[in-house]
């Protein structure tokens, strides 16, 4: 019988800053009691350099991801907050997303039943498309169209040459690019549609996009 707890409050707080100082987040943070994370290069792109979400003047990105009870979250956040200035224009962004069941330090199930106070719901989804390698920018094209303001581009490599699996119908091949948009919910059915339209997203193997609920954001104007 496995021994499944019960997961109420945990939460996945992302934390994009420019390159070298992810490890500077993991220290914070695990000075508020968050165990670990793990740190991801990317690259940021921007259309308009007053507005953009992600606060991306230089090209080099990092994103560190950590899993935590949502009680550990919102302190580390608002330690995070003053310690990298995130109120500061070009500092960062950081951001919480629902976590529903993860493994690793024990094996946690979302149980509504469990739910204790807000989640502090923003008014901001992240949109995560994965295309091939080089299809990145024309995403992050297509968004701007109708009125995103920046995204980060993330390199990531499928299963390798002794797998063929598939995910919706899209081979899982070594080159692919993950783009991360913060929109508002206002808009963010134009970009979906925008996208979809610029790379045939609903043609198998095209490309695969999905839309994610945030909690709280740190860094964006």
């Amino acid at each position: 019988m496995e021994n499944i707890s019960m997961l109420s409050n945990f939460e996945l707080l992302c934390v994009i800053v420019n390159y070298g100082i992810g490890s500077k987040v993991l220290k914070y943070a695990k000075e508020e009691g968050i165990k670990g994370g793990t740190i991801i290069l990317g690259k940021g792109t921007y259309k308009r350099p007053l507005l953009e979400f992600l606060e991306l003047t230089e090209t080099r990105k990092e994103m560190v991801l950590m899993i935590a009870d949502r009680r550990i979250i919102n302190p580390a956040l608002e330690a995070l907050n003053e310690r990298l200035k995130l109120y500061k224009p070009h500092h960062g962004i950081a951001f919480v997303i629902p976590v529903t069941q993860f493994l690793g330090a024990g094996k946690y199930e979302y149980d509504p039943k469990n739910e204790i106070g807000g989640h502090n719901v923003t008014e901001y989804n992240a949109i995560f498309t994965i295309v091939d390698k080089g299809f990145g920018e024309k995403v992050v094209d297509a968004a701007t169209l109708v009125g995103a303001k920046g995204a980060t581009i993330i390199n990531a490599r499928g299963s390798g040459i002794h797998e063929t699996s598939k995910l919706f119908s899209m081979e899982i091949e070594p080159e692919k690019e993950i783009v991360l948009i913060l929109a508002e919910k206002t808009i963010v059915k134009p970009i979906i549609n925008s996208i979809c339209e610029e790379l045939d997203i609903e043609q198998p193997g095209n490309g695969v996009i999905f839309v994610q609920e945030v909690h709280q954001t740190y860094g964006i104007r």
